[in-house]
C-alpha cells in the first residue's frame, strides 16, 4: 500500500506540474486513446500498480486541465494545495460522514466549518447547514426546507403526507433562473414549468417591482451572481416584498455568495442575509476538489424536519448528526477539505482570492475590448461575456480558441446574443495567464 500511494502521489504531482505546458483541452490523439478502455471485464485480477499505470497512461492525457491556470469555463475553480491534500487524506480515512458515531472527526470538522462559513458569508448565526454534492443538491435541500415550512404554515405535513392533495405552492423565479434550481424544483414535485417568471433587466437582475401579488404558500427564488453576467438580484426589495406576504425567500448563490467574504465586494450581497435559505458551491470559489456544495437554512428545525432520518440501528447522540440535515445518509466527508481550505486561507486569503479573480476578469474585459471585441455585460464580478460579431463569427472564434488549447472558454446564449463566456475562478490564475489567453483569443479572432 505504501509503495502504491507513494507512486500515486508522484504521478499526481507530475500531472499538476505539467498542466501549464499542455493544451487545456485534450488533444484528438488523447481522446482517441480512450477507446482502449472499452474492454470486457477481465476474468483474472490485476496488480494495483498496473491498474494505476494504465489509468495514468490513458486517462491523464484525456483530461481537461480544469486544475490549471487557464481554464475559464463553467465557473470552475482549481483545488487549493491544502484542500487537495486534505481530500487525499480523507480518502485514506474512508469515513462515512453520516453519523457522529461513524466518524467523530468528520462531524466535528463539519460543525467547525459551518460556523466559519456562516461568519465569512455573513449569514445569520445559528443557521443550519448541509454539506452536499453541488448547487443542484444544495438548492434541493434548502428548497425542501422551504416546502416544509410554507405547507406547515397552512396545516399540511408534506413529509408525512406528500404532495397528493396538498395546497398548491407558488414558486417565483427570475427570468434568468439557473437550470440547477429549476431541476431541484422538478425533483421536489414543485414543477419545472409551473413557476412564475419575473422579468429581468439588461444584466439579468430580477425586477423586484414586477413581482406579482403574493398569497398563500409561496417560495421566492432569487440569484446572487447571474451565471452569465455575475449580476445580483436586488435582495432588500425582494425580501421585503416576499416577507410582507409571508413568503419564503431562497437565494441561489452558487458562486456569487462568496462576494460577502470581501469587504470590497460585500455591497453586492447587501440584503442577501435577510433571506431564509441559501445555496452555494465550495468547489467554485472556495477552490476545494469536486464535489462540494453547501445549503444553509435560517431555521434549523425546518431543515431537520425536511431531511431527518430515523432507524433503530442509527444511534442519535448529543452531537450534531450530519445525516439529519442532508438528503444522503452515507456520504463522503466533504467537510474535511472545506475545513482545510478555510484554515489555510484565513479571512485575508479568501478575500484576496476572490478579489484577485474579479480583478483578472476586468483585465480580460479591458484587453479584449481594446483588441476590438465587444463586452456585453457590466463586469461586476468574475464573469465576462464577449462577442466577436454575429453568432456564427463568435462561435467560430470559440471553436478556434478551444482547439488552440492555450485556454478554454465556453459559449453561451444570453438575451438574444451568442457570446464567449469567461469565468475566472481559480486560485492559481495570474495576470500573465490572462495576458497569454487574451493573445490567443485575439489571434483566433483574426
Amino acid at each position: 500500500m505504501r509503495h502504491l500511494l507513494t507512486r500515486t502521489a508522484e504521478i499526481a504531482a507530475r500531472y499538476l506540474e505539467a498542466l501549464d505546458q499542455r493544451s487545456v483541452a485534450p488533444t484528438p490523439e488523447a481522446l482517441a486513446g480512450l477507446a482502449e478502455l472499452r474492454q470486457p471485464l477481465r476474468e483474472s485480477p490485476r496488480n494495483p500498480p498496473e491498474v494505476l499505470e494504465t489509468l495514468d497512461r490513458i486517462g491523464s492525457p484525456a483530461t481537461v486541465a480544469m486544475a490549471g491556470r487557464r481554464y475559464f469555463g463553467f465557473v470552475i475553480g482549481g483545488s487549493l494545495p491544502a484542500a487537495l491534500a486534505a481530500n487525499w487524506l480523507a480518502a485514506a480515512w474512508d469515513q462515512n460522514a453520516g453519523l457522529y458515531i461513524s466518524s467523530p472527526v468528520s462531524s466535528v470538522l463539519e460543525d467547525v466549518s459551518l460556523g466559519w462559513l456562516l461568519d465569512v458569508l455573513k449569514l445569520p448565526e445559528g443557521s443550519a447547514g448541509a454539506f452536499v454534492t453541488g448547487a443542484t443538491l444544495a438548492n434541493f435541500t434548502a428548497l425542501a426546507a422551504a416546502r416544509h415550512t410554507v405547507l406547515r404554515d397552512v396545516g399540511w405535513d408534506v413529509e408525512a403526507d406528500g404532495l397528493f392533495g396538498a395546497p398548491p405552492i407558488t414558486v417565483v423565479v427570475g427570468g434568468e433562473v439557473h437550470s440547477s434550481l429549476v431541476k431541484a424544483l422538478g425533483m421536489l414535485g414543485l414543477g419545472r414549468s409551473r413557476v412564475t417568471r419575473v422579468p429581468v433587466d439588461n444584466q439579468g437582475r430580477m425586477r423586484a417591482t414586477e413581482i406579482p401579488a403574493l398569497a398563500g404558500p409561496t417560495i421566492v427564488c432569487m440569484q446572487a451572481g447571474n451565471v452569465n453576467t455575475g449580476a445580483f438580484d436586488p435582495a432588500p426589495e425582494i425580501c421585503d416584498r416576499a416577507h410582507t406576504a409571508g413568503a419564503w425567500v431562497h437565494v441561489d448563490g452558487a458562486f456569487g455568495l462568496w462576494a460577502a467574504a470581501s469587504a470590497r465586494l460585500a455591497h453586492l450581497v447587501e440584503g442577501v442575509a435577510n433571506a431564509d435559505s441559501w445555496a452555494t458551491d465550495a468547489h467554485k470559489w472556495l477552490n476545494v476538489p469536486y464535489d462540494s456544495g453547501l445549503a444553509f437554512v435560517r431555521d434549523p428545525a425546518a431543515l431537520k424536519r425536511a431531511m431527518s432520518v430515523t432507524a433503530a440501528y442509527l444511534p442519535q447522540g448529543e452531537h450534531r448528526e450530519p445525516s439529519q440535515f442532508t438528503p444522503e445518509l452515507s456520504r463522503r466527508a466533504r467537510g474535511v477539505e472545506i475545513w482545510a481550505a478555510l484554515h489555510s486561507l484565513g479571512r485575508q486569503g479568501l478575500s484576496e482570492l476572490i478579489e484577485r479573480n474579479c480583478d483578472l476578469g476586468r483585465r480580460f474585459a479591458s484587453q479584449l475590448q481594446h483588441g476590438g471585441a465587444e463586452i456585453l455585460n457590466e463586469v461586476v464580478l468574475n464573469q465576462v461575456l464577449v462577442s466577436f460579431g454575429d453568432a456564427a463569427r463568435t462561435r467560430q472564434v470559440i471553436e478556434r480558441v478551444q482547439k488552440d488549447g492555450t485556454c478554454w472558454c465556453g459559449p453561451t446564449e444570453w438575451q438574444g446574443r451568442t457570446a464567449m463566456r469567461i469565468s475566472v475562478s481559480s486560485w492559481a490564475t495570474r495576470e500573465e495567464d490572462v495576458d497569454r489567453s487574451v493573445a490567443a483569443i485575439l489571434r483566433a479572432a483574426l
